[in-house]
C-alpha cells in the first residue's frame, strides 16, 4: 500500500484552443470521416465530419441571431439526442457556457439552476419540459424547444449572419474559459454548479485517450445511452470527436439493446447498473428455461469469474480452466457478445462502484472491462484501468497529469491542472472542498503500490454501529445487487446494534422466478412469502461471508417496488440517494430494530 501516487503529464496537448474548434479541424483534416450516425425514421445515416460542421455553423449563425454572445450560459434540458449534441457544439462554436440540466429535473431544481447560473436562454426537448420550467420558475430567459422545429427555426433565422461573424465568435473563448456549468445531482440540498473550463475538459481528454488509445482508433464506433447532462457522457462525446470516432445516440434506454445489434458499437462507455441488468437478463433467461440451460450458465458464470482471476495480471490460466472458458465462450458468451452488437469487446464502466464479481464475470466472458473513477468537479475522469492489465475490483491509475493521495482519515484527494475552476459563485463550497491544490472528493479508498485505486465507499455514508464499528455499506450493496433477483439493496445501522438492510426485486428476473416457482400476483402481494424471503436470504447469507461478523446483515426487509429517478430515490445516473431512502422507508427501517 501507498498513500500518494502521481502519473507523468499526458505527451501530447489538446490541439485546438477551444472545444468548439474541434469540429473545424476535423472538417479541414478528414472531410470524409463519418462524424456521426443520426436515426432519422429508423434509418441510421452517417453524417460526415464537412457536414456536421456545415450544421453546427447553421445553428451557431441561428444562436448568435438570437442574441446568444460569448461567456452567455446557455441551458440544455432534454433527453440524449442528436439535437442536443449539435445544439452544445453550436454554443461553443458561439462562445457560449452550456448549463446541461437533466430532464427529469423537477421546477425547483431548474428554477435554482436557471437563476444561479444566470442563463440567458434554456433549449428543452417538448412542449412538457417546456411546462415544467413555466410551472414553477422566477426565471424569465427565452425557451426554445426542440421538437417545435428548433434546429430549421435557428438555420434560417442565422441566415444573415456571416461565416466572418462565427469564425469571430468560435475563437472568442480561451483554453481557460469556462465551456461548461455542470450541477452535481444534488442529493442533499441545491446542486452546486461546477465550473469546467475547455482546457480542462480538454486535457483530460487527450490523458484518457492516451491511457485508452487502442480504444479510440480509425473506423471506431460507439452508442452513447447514458444523459449527455453528466459529464461522463460529454466527455466521451468530446474524446470521440477528438479522435475521430463515429458517435450514434439512444434517448430511450429501452431500445439500447436493439440499437446495439444496428450500430455495432466497437466499445462502450456504461453505468454499473446498465451492465448488472444485461447479466440479470441473461441469468433470468437461463433460470426460466431450467433444466440443463440453467446449470450451463451457472457453471459459466463460475467459470468465467475464476478464468478472470486466474489471468489477473497477465498471468497464464490453468489448462483446464482454459478449455472450458473457450467451449463456454462458444455455448454463452457469444450470445452476450451478440447482445452487444457483436463487435463491441472492451467495455468502460463509470459513474459508480462496479462490483469486482461482475467485473470478473465480463472480463472472463470475453471483454476487456475498464473501470474508471472521476467527478464533475475532475471535469470527468481521474483515474481508469489499463487497456488489457485491469485490476478488477480498482478504478485503476491515474490517468496522466493527477495525483491521488489518501488522506490520514481515508479520504481520496485529487490534485490536477484539468480540475474544476470552482463552484459558481458559492466561495464557501470551494472553501470546505480544498485544501492548498488538493481537492477532497469526499470518498473513501486505499491505493496500493503499483498505483491502483480502490474506492470503498463515500465518506458521508460510513455506518458507524452503536459497538463503533465503521461500516462501509457499498460492499454489501454491491454483493447483493450480483443476485439476479436483486435489484439494489440499502445497508441502514448508523447508531445502531447492528447492521440492516432494504432490498428491492428486480422486475424482469422476478417474472421468471415467480413462474418457476409457482407464484402469482406482484412482489408486493409475496412480501412476505417465504420462498421470496428464503430467496433473498440466500443472497444475504453469501454477501455476510464477504464480511466480519460486526458488519453482517442481520435483517432486511423487501419494499414492493425498485428504486427510480421517476420516484426520486436515484440520480439520473442511477445513483442511489440514501437520504430519500431514509426519509422515505423511515418506518420499514424502524421495523427492522423494533424489539
Amino acid at each position: 500500500m501507498t498513500t500518494e501516487f502521481a502519473s507523468p503529464p499526458a505527451t501530447k496537448k489538446f490541439p485546438v484552443e477551444n472545444l468548439g474548434r474541434l469540429v473545424f479541424r476535423n472538417a479541414e483534416e478528414a472531410p470524409n470521416d463519418v462524424a456521426v450516425i443520426r436515426n432519422v425514421g429508423e434509418q441510421w445515416q452517417d453524417v460526415t465530419c464537412a457536414q456536421y460542421l456545415d450544421e453546427v455553423k447553421a445553428v451557431a449563425k441561428g444562436l448568435i441571431s438570437k442574441g446568444v454572445k460569448p461567456g452567455d450560459r446557455l441551458a440544455i434540458m432534454s433527453h440524449t439526442r442528436y439535437e442536443w449534441s449539435l445544439i452544445a457544439w453550436a454554443s461553443w462554436v458561439v462562445g457560449a457556457v452550456t448549463v446541461p440540466i437533466y430532464e427529469t429535473s423537477s421546477p425547483h431544481q431548474c428554477n435554482w439552476i436557471l437563476t444561479d447560473s444566470g442563463s440567458t436562454h434554456a433549449v428543452v426537448e417538448n412542449s412538457e419540459l417546456r411546462d415544467v420550467l413555466a410551472s414553477e420558475t422566477e426565471w424569465d430567459g427565452e425557451v426554445l424547444v426542440i421538437e417545435d422545429g428548433l434546429v430549421d427555426a435557428l438555420v434560417a433565422a442565422g441566415a444573415g449572419v456571416s461565416d466572418e461573424e462565427v469564425e469571430a465568435a468560435s475563437l472568442s473563448a480561451t483554453h481557460d474559459s469556462p465551456c461548461a456549468i455542470v450541477y452535481t445531482s444534488g442529493t442533499t440540498g441545491n446542486p452546486k454548479g461546477c465550473e469546467i473550463a475547455h482546457g480542462g475538459f480538454g486535457d483530460v481528454v487527450v490523458a484518457v485517450e492516451q491511457r485508452l488509445e487502442e480504444a479510440f482508433v480509425p473506423n471506431s464506433r460507439t452508442l452513447i445511452f447514458l444523459p449527455l447532462a453528466h459529464v461522463l457522457a460529454r466527455i466521451v462525446e468530446v474524446a470521440c470527436f477528438y479522435k475521430r470516432v463515429a458517435v450514434a445516440h439512444e434517448p430511450d434506454a429501452t431500445k439500447v439493446v436493439e440499437r446495439l445489434g444496428e450500430i455495432h458499437p466497437t466499445f462502450l462507455v456504461s453505468v454499473p447498473r446498465v451492465l448488472e441488468k444485461v447479466y440479470n437478463s441473461a441469468a433470468a433467461k437461463a433460470e426460466a428455461a431450467g433444466g440443463a440451460k440453467a446449470k450451463i450458465f451457472k457453471a459459466a458464470v463460475q467459470t468465467a469469474i475464476d478464468y478472470s482471476k486466474a489471468t489477473e495480471g497477465g498471468k497464464k490460466a490453468p489448462a483446464g480452466l482454459a478449455i472450458k472458458q473457450k467451449l463456454f465462450a462458444k455455448l454463452v458468451y457469444s450470445k452476450l457478445h451478440e447482445a452487444l452488437g457483436g463487435e463491441c469487446n472492451r467495455v468502460i464502466s463509470g459513474g459508480g462502484p462496479l462490483g469486482a464479481r461482475l467485473g470478473h464475470f465480463f472480463r472472463g466472458a470475453g471483454f476487456d472491462l475498464l473501470e474508471g473513477y472521476g467527478l464533475t468537479e475532475s471535469s470527468g475522469v481521474l483515474t481508469v484501468n489499463p487497456i488489457n492489465n485491469a485490476r478488477i475490483g480498482t478504478v485503476g491509475t491515474p490517468i496522466p497529469g493527477v495525483t491521488i493521495k489518501i488522506g490520514e482519515d481515508g479520504e481520496v484527494l485529487a490534485k490536477a491542472k484539468t480540475l474544476f475552476k470552482g463552484y459558481w459563485q458559492n466561495p464557501q463550497a470551494n472553501a470546505d472542498s480544498w485544501s492548498g491544490d488538493w481537492y477532497h472528493t469526499g470518498d473513501i479508498g486505499e491505493l496500493d503500490a503499483d498505483g491502483y485505486l480502490s474506492i470503498t465507499g463515500r465518506k458521508k455514508d460510513l455506518i458507524v454501529t452503536a459497538g463503533g464499528k465503521n461500516v462501509s455499506p457499498s460492499q454489501l450493496e454491491d454483493q447483493l445487487a450480483s443476485d439476479p433477483l436483486i435489484s439494489q439493496a440499502v445497508v441502514v445501522g448508523d447508531n445502531r446494534s447492528y447492521i440492516a438492510a432494504l432490498v428491492t426485486i428486480d422486475q424482469e428476473t422476478f417474472s421468471s422466478w415467480a413462474d418457476k416457482h409457482g407464484k402469482t400476483g406482484s412482489v408486493a402481494d409475496l412480501i412476505q412469502d417465504g420462498d421470496l424471503v428464503g430467496a433473498v436470504q440466500d443472497a444475504v447469507d453469501r454477501a455476510n461471508k464477504t464480511v466480519s461478523r460486526a458488519e453482517s446483515i442481520r435483517k432486511f426487509r423487501i419494499l414492493a417496488d425498485e428504486f427510480s429517478v421517476e420516484g426520486g430515490e436515484l440520480t439520473p445516473t442511477l445513483k442511489l440517494k440514501r437520504n430519500v431512502v431514509h426519509e422515505r422507508f423511515a418506518d420499514e427501517i424502524e421495523n427492522l430494530y423494533a424489539k
